[in-house]
Order: C-alpha cells, then structure tokens, then sequence
C-alpha cells in the first residue's frame, strides 16, 4: 500500500511485546498434550513398548548374579556349563526383545512425531488465513516464520526423544530401585543415599535453567526477523549506508542470543558430569558395602555385580531425566510461542451470513456513510466520511501523504472494521457481505507488486482457473507487456525466480495483467503506475483507461495528470473530505487540490 495512516509500527526484530510475559511450563505442555490427543493411542502403544523394553533390562542384573554364582561356583568344583549356557541364552533373549521394543516404539514415536509437527504447521498456515492485517502490523514477519520452522522443529525433536526417555527413565529409576531392594535392603540403602544428591543438584539446576531456554527461543525468533528484514530491504540499508547501524543492532540481538544460549546449554552441561560423579560415588559406595556383607558372608560375590548394574540403571536414569527436563524446557518455552500464535484473535466468523452479491450481477454503487475508524482504539484517523461512487464511474482518491487515502480502500475491502458509519455495495452494508464475497467483487493494483515463484502465465492467471492463453497474450498486449515477454527464453513459460531480472515496473505490468484477467467488476488502483517511466505510464493508463470501461474504480494517486478524466476527485486531508468535483472544476475552485496540482508543475 502506499501509506500507512498512523498505522501502528510493526515491532522491529528486538523490540518487545507480549512474548516476554512470563512462560507456565506446565501450562505449555498441556497445551503440547492437548494437540496430541489425535496422536493418543500410537503414542501409549510406544510407550507399552518402551517400558516393556526396559522392564526385560531391569530383569538381567538378576541372571547375571546368577551367571556369577554359576562361575565363582567353578573355582571349587567343575563349572556346570550347561546352567551357563541356559543362562546366557535367556540373557540374549532378554535383550534382545528389548531391543526390539526399543526399535518398534522409536519407529512408532518418529511417525507420530513427524505427523504432530505437520499438523502444527497445518494448523499455524491456516490460522495466518484467519488473522486480521492488524496482526501483522505489529508482528515481524521473521519472528512468525521461526515459530512455523525452529520451535515447530524443536517440539518434534522432543517428542520425538525427550518424551520416550522421560517414561523409560522413571521406569528404570522405579525398576533399580524396587529391584535393588529385592536383591538387598541394605545394599539398596547404600546405592540410593549416595545418589540422592544427584536429585537436589538436578533440580536446582533445573530451576536455574528455565528461564533461559525460554529466552533463547524468544531471542532466535527476534533474530530471525532482523534477518529477514534486512534481507529483504538490502538495497535500502546499502543505499543509506546503514550498514554498521543494521550490524550493531544484530550484534545486540545476537549478543543475546548468545548469552542465554550459553547459561542455558551451560546449566544443561552440568548434568552429564554430575551424574557421572554420581554414579561412580554409587559404585564406591556399593563396592565398600558388599565387601563388608561379603566378609560376613551376608551375601555372594554375584550380589556385588548385579548391584553394580543396578547402580548403573538407578544413575542413567537420572543423567537421562535431567537431559529430559532440559529439553523439555526448549520445548515448552516452542510450545508456548506456537500456541501463543495459534490463540491469537482471528477475524469473525462469518458462516451465518446469508446477504451475497454474485459478481456478474453487481452494478457498482458503492456509499459511504459517515465511516469513522482508526488502527488503534480511541485513536480515530478517519472522522466522518462520506461519498458516494455511481455504478461505472471512476472515483479518484488524493491528497496528502497521510490523509487517510489507503486506509480508505482497506475499509472498502473489509481488511478492517469500521469504528463507525457504514459502506454499502449496491445498497447492502459490507458487514452483512462475508469477506470472501467482498473480495470476489474487486481486482487490485497495488504500489508494492508481488509476485511469486513461478511462470510469466502463473503469476498473471494467480488464483483463476481455466484462463486460455489468449485470453492472457490480450492482457499482457493491453499493458504492453507482451514484447517483453517474448523475448524471455521461454516466453510466457520463463520461470519467475531469484534470476529472473525485471524491473520495478515491468513487475508492476505483470499485476496489472494480473487484474485484468480477473475482470471483476470493481477495481482499485493503488498507486498503480508509481513504480513506471512517463512513457511506459501513458501506455498504462490507456490500458487503464480501457479496464474501466463500465466498472466502478477507486484510483489513489500522487501523480495527479493520471486522474484528470475521473468523474469524481475526492480530495482529503486528516482524515476527511476537504474537497470534491471533476478535476476542471476543483482547478476552478483554486482551492486545497489546486495547490496540490500546481506543485508537481511548478517547473513546466
């Protein structure tokens, strides 16, 4: 558009806003768990198959001391090999169907996971379809794309590892202990005493840690939107020698992104090495208890191995829950951020609206009456306007940078809801008229063209369905776009990408084709020939001059030569109508439009 009246500011990639309130972790993933509900059943299946696979390891230590007693039994007498070999053969069996639970439940998670992360997607594509244009006024759009890509990704990844590894470690944890008591109380004792404080240190640094997994998450989406900022505005940043102003706001951005990435990946650091000290205080501890018992003859030689495996298992567990936990917390701070989006206020539901207005039946009178509205409640920009355009008559829109012009259109369009008044098609309130109907009735040219990767044809016949390709050569001859397109290697078939080289505005004769085979019956013009030379802006306007021909048009421009045969020039100024009349009459008048015209002539 070409003019943002005191829209409010998109919020820069290291601003702040709602994202910073304070993250509920519990809250997160509960809204994680919710939206695997779909995913329920597999989900329990992999996790049946998960401690199942851990039970059979919980079970080995046990024959293992068996195997033991077996062997140390050989140094007296000749080894029974075939109790051995009975033995050894359970043992393979043992873990090997662990192992082969381990293999299903991965496969299992890894599909459900994948699933979860393109339902996430799904859902977040169609909620950007059902949020209104305020949203993105004050959102960066970098900051919407790390949600849909790096906090999608790492929900999955934790899904996909994390979840598993929480289940199986409490049943491992559970499992040791329980078995650890079974084998004996006293030795049971010794091991978990001296791994208790694994679980004081574990949560300690858990609690520390929190905060800045959320800050990272928060800080990767902020850099990613200066990123795609600067990116898309390189020429600017270049042209106005910004580039160490974009270079220090970077290094801000990244210094903290950096700093909370450190203490978080720092604090999830300690977790390895504080377990493995655990666990080898375990195997002291366990070791200097067995050989007393054994001394007593308390216990066999077989009970020191066994309990050195289940201090193995009772450890692992803890490193595994604290890694857990950690990713967890990526997760949640993820979640927190897409569910945010995905709660955002979406515009109304329209369903139960039964006013339509068929395209080839619409005559084209549009009113205004007395339309108040403004961007931000209790800031109204637009105060009392009111007009009316007859059916096929051309409405040009001008005045100031500013004045109220574009917001004007954006009404007309229902991009945003009015504050007041009413505007009304062919005598129906577009309130009553779904948005999709309001949209079905107008083609647009905008100032800022787009177009998006894919043939010369693609972009011009965009949305619309069974156009002939002569129906497209005849557009593109109207805005004499057609030489052009020839001489492209492969004419209407070259695809439009990163190489394709076309100029400002011979983009924008690509979108004013593009409105031309959409052929409603209302058109809005928005600056459309701003972007072209004088003479490729004659051509333009002859073609114009042509495309509304019986149709109702709304036409903002600066360039006031390009109005002088409307039939209605409303002119305005903060907000309101100051002026209105055919171009000869306002010059009469000598009045606001006459000054604005006799400006851009100064020199002739």
């Amino acid at each position: 558009m070409s003019e943002q009246v005191k829209r409010p500011q998109r919020r820069g990639p290291h601003g702040r806003g709602p994202a910073e309130k304070p993250k509920d972790f519990k809250k997160a993933m509960a809204q994680l768990l919710r939206f695997l509900k779909p995913f329920l059943v597999p989900v329990v299946v992999a996790l049946a198959f998960a401690v199942a696979g851990t039970v059979l390891n919980l079970l080995g230590p046990n024959y293992v001391e068996d195997l033991t007693d077996l062997i140390e039994a050989g140094f007296l007498a000749p080894i029974d090999m075939a109790a051995v070999t009975r033995v050894c053969i359970l043992l393979v069996v043992l873990y090997g169907c662990g192992l082969l639970f381990s293999y299903i439940q991965g496969l299992i998670m890894a599909s459900v996971t994948q699933k979860n992360a393109k339902a996430l997607r799904t859902a977040i594509s169609q909620k950007i379809n059902r949020l209104p244009l305020k949203y993105f006024d004050s959102h960066a759009i970098g900051d919407v794309l790390s949600r849909v890509t790096n906090d999608v990704d790492m929900i999955g990844q934790t899904l996909n590892q994390s979840l598993v590894t929480f289940v199986t470690a409490v049943v491992m944890l559970i499992g040791s202990v329980v078995m650890m008591f079974v084998t004996n109380w006293v030795m049971a004792l010794t091991a978990i005493i001296a791994s208790l404080v694994g679980f004081v240190f574990m949560f300690l640094i858990m609690g520390k840690s929190q905060k800045y997994f959320v800050r990272q998450q928060r800080f990767l989406g902020e850099i990613d939107g200066h990123i795609e900022e600067v990116y898309a505005g390189h020429n600017v940043v270049k042209a106005y020698n910004a580039e160490q102003a974009v270079e220090r706001q970077f290094a801000d951005i990244n210094y903290k992104l950096y700093t909370s990435a450190w203490k978080a990946q720092f604090f999830s650091g300690l977790m390895q090495p504080l377990m493995a000290f655990i666990g080898n205080l375990g195997y002291v501890a366990v070791c200097v208890a067995g050989a007393l018992l054994v001394s007593y003859d308390v216990i066999g030689f077989g009970v020191i191995i066994a309990f050195t495996l289940y201090v193995r298992l009772f450890t692992s567990p803890l490193s595994q829950l604290a890694q857990a936990f950690t990713s967890m917390q990526t997760a949640a701070a993820a979640s927190e951020r897409v569910f945010e989006f995905l709660s955002e206020g979406e515009l109304s539901d329209e369903s139960g609206k039964t006013a339509y207005l068929a395209p080839e039946k619409v005559k084209g009178e549009v009113t205004f009456e007395h339309v108040r509205f403004g961007y931000d409640p209790g800031k109204i920009i637009i105060h009392d306007f009111s007009a009316v355009a007859h059916a096929g008559q051309k409405i040009a829109i001008v005045g100031p940078t500013g004045a109220g012009k574009t917001t004007m259109v954006n009404l007309l369009m229902r991009f945003y809801e009015l504050d007041g008044g009413c505007i009304r098609i062919d005598g129906i309130p577009t309130s009553d008229l779904t948005r999709e109907n309001i949209h079905d009735l107008f083609c647009m040219v905008l100032q800022d063209t787009w177009l998006f990767e894919g043939t010369v044809r693609e972009n011009i016949v965009y949305s619309k369905q069974n156009v002939p390709d002569e129906d497209v050569v005849r557009a593109c001859k109207a805005v004499g776009l057609h030489h052009f397109i020839r001489t492209l290697p492969r004419g209407y078939d070259t695809v439009l990408d990163d190489k394709a080289n076309l100029s400002a505005g011979q983009k924008q004769l690509v979108t004013i084709a593009r409105a031309m085979i959409e052929n409603a019956p209302m058109l809005i013009l928005d600056e459309a020939t701003s972007s072209v030379d004088t003479r490729t802006e004659v051509l333009i306007q002859q073609a114009m001059d042509r495309l509304t021909v019986g149709r109702t048009s709304f036409i903002i421009a600066h360039r006031l030569s390009t109005i002088k045969n409307a039939d209605l020039i409303l002119v305005m100024n903060g907000g309101d109508i100051v002026e209105s009349g055919t171009h000869a009459q306002l010059l009469e008048r000598g009045g606001f439009y006459a000054e604005l015209y006799n400006s851009q002539f100064e020199q002739a």
